[in-house]
């Protein structure tokens, strides 16, 4: 296997749907329609091209992942009721607020709503997480192996970075703010009335 020719790896089966590939490299920022037509950052499209990226998720797919609920493994619709993470953590709506995504939490969420955070994955299809349990390494070094049922409501949180002129297309003098990646967060019916506690143990300070 090369860098530049087809792998033998079948992707949706053998590598994640997600994953990037060597053959797909970074182009620039450009209007997507994952972001509604926002301004993000693009990247080449030849899955299954050269080696995969295992800790490297495809700019593009990422976000349809979560934006379309796409299982992040064979790319297919997950439902209500069938998805499942592998890596997850349970956090307040405050703390994340306390950590500067106050902006892009919903208004009407209160502080002690606890949340689970997905990052930057979307839930799996259940015959998907067990496969990607048994075979994965990375899973297996660094997760107890419990699946994690995702709520059936939830947030998106966009990732910002800054991108150069250089970057963008059209007459652009300065670094603008655009999307990469698309963070996950389910919406439980718990609430946690130590939060604020709870955010200043973690190291951020709460209102």
């Amino acid at each position: 296997m090369n860098d530049i020719g087809r792998s033998r790896l079948q992707v949706g089966v053998d590598v994640p749907w997600v994953t990037s590939w060597s053959g797909e490299a970074l182009a620039g920022v450009a209007p997507c329609a994952t972001v509604g037509g926002g301004l993000a950052v693009r990247q080449g499209e030849r899955p299954g091209f050269g080696r995969p990226q295992y800790s490297r998720n495809h700019m593009r797919r990422q976000r349809e992942s979560v934006a379309r609920m796409l299982c992040p493994m064979c790319g297919a619709p997950t439902a209500t009721g069938d998805r499942w993470l592998q890596t997850a953590r349970r956090v307040a709506a405050g703390a994340l607020r306390a950590r500067g995504f106050g902006d892009m939490l919903p208004a009407d969420l209160r502080d002690d709503r606890v949340l689970v955070d997905a990052g930057a994955i979307a839930p799996c299809h259940l015959r998907c997480a067990k496969r990607a349990a048994a075979y994965c390494p990375h899973l297996q070094a660094h997760t107890s192996g419990e699946l994690i049922a995702f709520p059936p409501a939830w947030t998106i949180l966009p990732l910002m970075v800054k991108a150069t002129p250089a970057h963008l297309i059209g007459p652009v003098s300065r670094a603008v703010p655009v999307v990469a990646f698309l963070q996950l967060c389910g919406v439980t019916e718990e609430h946690d009335a130590g939060w604020r506690s709870h955010a200043v143990e973690a190291g951020f300070s709460a209102r």
